[in-house]
């Protein structure tokens, strides 16, 4: 599968009220009689979404201009690891690698193979991680793009594999790696295949900090479990979009455990952020921006390496 196959329309309809016209009320007997329905008409499923933080209903198409950020409250929606990709990389440029790879059923679990299937046609992915490399303000580097929309971006032995063999890119090439994170933990149909990963992945970055080799972690809404508990948090530079949730375990397991309410803010960005667990929290316009000038203070442009 190509990253270009990853491209899907498709059309789908629901029907909502007409404001074509209003709806008008008029007095029968004495008494004022309201249409009981406004006029209904069919319009293109998703042409307008509402903010689950504030409820403003917005146009997709200025909510995709506007990087999918709430114009009315700054509320950061979930991106895809495609729409990400487009997003930071140059002209959306991207040499994707492993773009093969799938995942098995190692342990016969229950569904797995029917549950995989379903999120492989849902997204157009074979797994939840895509890594390829490309360019961000003319810097080459490697990337790493976690999804959350397939099976809640869980780590897998595909996804431990892919991100490993993307370090050990980086490694090879002499470039620098991103890794953008989003995950519900490990997937529990591979059990210990799955957390095997953890240490898979740490050990291929620790070999690129020995050797000098710049990462940079990207931390999105939400990120949890074995993730977090390795290659989200060992970056060089740790960088979380606004709001987003973070930890180990998840704020009900953890109120469950300790028997105590926790925090509105618990395991944000913002709060994270003040108790030194990550390095900044930057809004996603300015997100390109900021990669583009740490890229900038560790390596030199293509056109510059190339002797343009």
């Amino acid at each position: 599968m190509q990253f270009k196959d990853l491209f899907q329309k498709k059309r789908k309809y629901a029907t909502i009220p007409s404001t074509d016209r209003p709806v008008q009320s008029r007095v029968v007997d004495g008494a004022v009689d309201v249409p009981e329905e406004r006029p209904k008409r069919e319009i293109p499923e998703g042409l307008m979404n509402k903010c689950p933080k504030c409820g403003t209903i917005q146009y997709n198409k200025e909510l995709d201009k506007n990087l999918k950020v709430c114009t009315a409250c700054g509320y950061h929606f979930k991106l895809n690891a495609v729409e990400r990709i487009q997003m930071m990389m140059d002209g959306g440029e991207f040499q994707e690698y492993d773009s093969e790879m799938a995942s098995v059923d190692p342990l016969g679990f229950p569904d797995y193979p029917k549950k995989y299937n379903k999120a492989v046609e849902a997204t157009g992915m074979n797994d939840a991680v895509i890594t390829g490399e490309g360019t961000i303000g003319g810097y080459r580097c490697v990337l790493a793009v976690m999804s959350f929309d397939f099976m809640a971006g869980t780590l897998s032995s595909v996804v431990g594999e892919k991100v490993t063999r993307a370090v050990e890119q980086a490694i090879e090439k002499k470039l620098p790696i991103i890794i953008f994170s989003t995950s519900g933990g490990a997937r529990m149909q591979e059990s210990i295949l799955s957390l095997m990963q953890m240490a898979k992945t740490s050990a291929a970055i620790a070999k690129l900090n020995e050797l000098g080799g710049l990462y940079i972690s990207v931390i999105t809404d939400p990120t949890y479990g074995g993730v977090t508990a390795s290659y989200a948090m060992l970056g060089d530079f740790v960088i979380a979009e606004p709001a987003a949730a973070f930890g180990f375990a998840g704020p009900r397991v953890i109120e469950q455990t300790i028997r105590q309410k926790l925090p509105d803010n618990f395991q944000t960005a913002e709060l994270n952020l003040k108790y030194g667990q990550v390095d900044m929290v930057v809004p996603r316009k300015e997100l390109r921006g900021m990669l583009a000038q740490l890229l900038g203070l560790h390596t030199v442009k293509e056109e510059t390496a190339s002797g343009k």
